[in-house]
């Protein structure tokens, strides 16, 4: 009976360790799961990482190297120059990615200085602003670039913001202070994301982005037209283009941009003679740079990066030939 027992004891020992065994070891084996998880997950967030640098500095690349050419491409011929005469964007092949780099003219943009009401009515509109909201932030415009020396209507509201302000009733400086205005939200200042198109797998539709005030005014001076190369669609309907020949504007410069004398018969046959349009820009222009990376077997990488800078192009007996005015660190492209 004492040698039964004592067989019985070290089985249920036996049984007891081993099951201890089992237990450390799943114990184990979850930690050393989540650790390679983590690793993992840190090696793929560096790698990201890195790859985010080297898109960023080969954007920056494309952005630097268009300024160069273009400024050569002007005192140059149309058969020599190294950027054709008239073009909205440029593609560059490097070694280690592509870099396509596009031209935004402030030509493009409307003067939130000079336009007058009526304009800037048409273009709250046309960016899918409330009337009455389009009509107020217009208001709020007017008063807070007109001189006032006894103060302007918007003034008591601005003195009750935290923190409070005075309207300078003077031309706009930065584009930014639009937000500072009464009724501009971020949503109508930078634009905003819209579904567009079907629904994917997933029961949802993608998003493209709606244009905002920045991407239609400017604090610059617009003399003889807006660009209709690159003018935003709402910039065309704000200036009187019928939302019909809009559309045919877009789809025929998605294609090839339009030249001077394209342009003067376009306006001829669509009957828009009279308005403020034209090609190309003046000196100052935005230079936006989209870089994507190439991997080793040719492939390019989904990860995007876009830097823009605003350049000014100087006389010839300036002390330098291109000012850069400022440089986005991040900007949006299609």
């Amino acid at each position: 009976m004492r040698t039964s027992k004592n067989v019985a004891r070290k089985s249920g020992t036996r049984g007891s360790a081993l099951l201890t065994v089992l237990w450390l070891s799943a114990a184990l084996a979850a930690i050393a799961f989540s650790l390679a998880i983590t690793v993992r997950g840190e090696t793929e967030r560096t790698s990201t990482e890195i790859d985010g640098l080297r898109a960023y500095y080969l954007a920056r690349g494309g952005v630097e190297r268009a300024a160069l050419e273009l400024l050569w491409s002007i005192t140059q011929p149309l058969d020599k120059r190294m950027i054709p005469k008239y073009s909205t964007q440029v593609l560059y092949h490097f070694a280690s990615g592509d870099v396509r780099v596009e031209f935004l003219p402030e030509a493009s943009k409307l003067s939130v200085n000079k336009e007058t009401p009526e304009v800037l009515g048409r273009l709250m509109l046309a960016l899918g602003v409330d009337p009455g909201r389009a009509a107020e932030i217009v208001t709020a415009i007017d008063d807070w670039r007109t001189p006032a020396s006894q103060g302007g209507v918007f003034d008591e509201y601005y003195s009750m913001q935290s923190p409070s302000f005075l309207s300078p009733h003077a031309s706009f400086q930065e584009i930014e202070e639009l937000l500072q205005v009464k009724g501009v939200t971020p949503d109508i200042f930078y634009g905003t994301y819209v579904p567009y198109g079907q629904q994917t797998l997933t029961g949802q539709r993608p998003l493209a982005r709606s244009a905002g005030l920045q991407d239609c005014l400017s604090v610059y001076g617009n003399r003889g037209g807006v660009d209709v190369n690159t003018a935003n669609p709402a910039v065309l309907a704000a200036v009187g283009v019928p939302a019909g020949v809009i559309a045919m504007i877009v789809e025929r410069r998605a294609a090839l941009p339009f030249t001077q004398q394209q342009l003067q018969e376009f306006m001829g046959a669509t009957g828009i003679g009279g308005l403020p349009l034209r090609v190309e820009g003046n000196s100052i222009v935005t230079i936006r740079g989209t870089a994507r990376l190439r991997f080793a077997n040719g492939q390019l990488s989904d990860l995007r990066r876009t830097v823009a800078a605003q350049v000014r192009y100087m006389p010839r007996n300036a002390d330098t030939p291109i000012h850069y005015l400022r440089w986005y660190e991040t900007a949006w492209s299609d």
